[in-house]
């Protein structure tokens, strides 16, 4: 059992508000997309954990803590891209080169179908569809306070620094967080659409994806 980090709260001058209403409907669109998208991507997701195990016979999924909503932490699940050595808590690859990513892996992470088994994390209600990117802690310990804001939207698979800068600038980079803020700021039914619909486009171009 993880314990929970510190409780986030707004520095002075910032006001957030929760819309019950939009809350409600990105939930149910969460449930019935994963639900969907679980059911048609099965044989994907067993293709993909046997190209797993026979690549080096190591673990098929892979778990790791992040900081989630109200700075609340969960395990986040994917699947296992690099070598069982590399798998803690460490920068993400900034490379294909990464000496970490196994054979497997590069082609994985090229079509983002590691982050799939996340479908299971917004089922249960630690993550939704899109929403800024989760942080492992120890890049979260780092941050300035303002930075702490993206932790007022529940962390999402999919979200504006993906569509945006994902092949320029790192998450944990503070212009990366300047667009989850702008995202917490502005988060609507909209937004979330057209986010996903830039998502898509991004998957089929496999832009900034390593």
């Amino acid at each position: 059992m993880m314990n929970d980090a510190t409780p986030i709260t707004p520095p002075h001058g910032f006001a957030y508000r929760t819309n019950p209403g939009y809350e409600s409907m990105r939930r149910v669109v969460d449930v019935v997309v994963s639900c969907v998208a679980l059911v048609a991507i099965a044989p994907l997701l067993a293709a993909a954990a046997l190209a797993i195990k026979l690549d080096d016979g190591g673990p098929i999924f892979f778990t790791q803590r992040r900081v989630g909503r109200f700075g609340r932490l969960f395990a986040m699940h994917k699947l296992r891209t690099m070598r069982t050595a590399g798998c803690g808590d460490a920068l993400k690859p900034s490379s294909s080169r990464d000496a970490r990513i196994t054979r497997v892996g590069a082609h994985l992470r090229r079509l983002s179908i590691d982050e799939l088994p996340q479908l299971f994390n917004v089922l249960r209600g630690d993550m939704t569809l899109v929403g800024p990117r989760p942080e492992m802690p120890f890049i979260v310990r780092q941050y300035e306070p303002w930075q702490q804001l993206r932790h007022f939207a529940p962390p999402g698979i999919t979200g504006l620094w993906q569509v945006t800068c994902r092949s320029t600038i790192p998450l944990q980079h503070p212009e990366a967080t300047a667009l989850d803020v702008e995202y917490v700021r502005s988060e609507s039914t909209f937004t979330d659409g057209a986010i996903l619909f830039k998502t898509v486009w991004a998957l089929f171009s496999a832009r900034g994806a390593y």
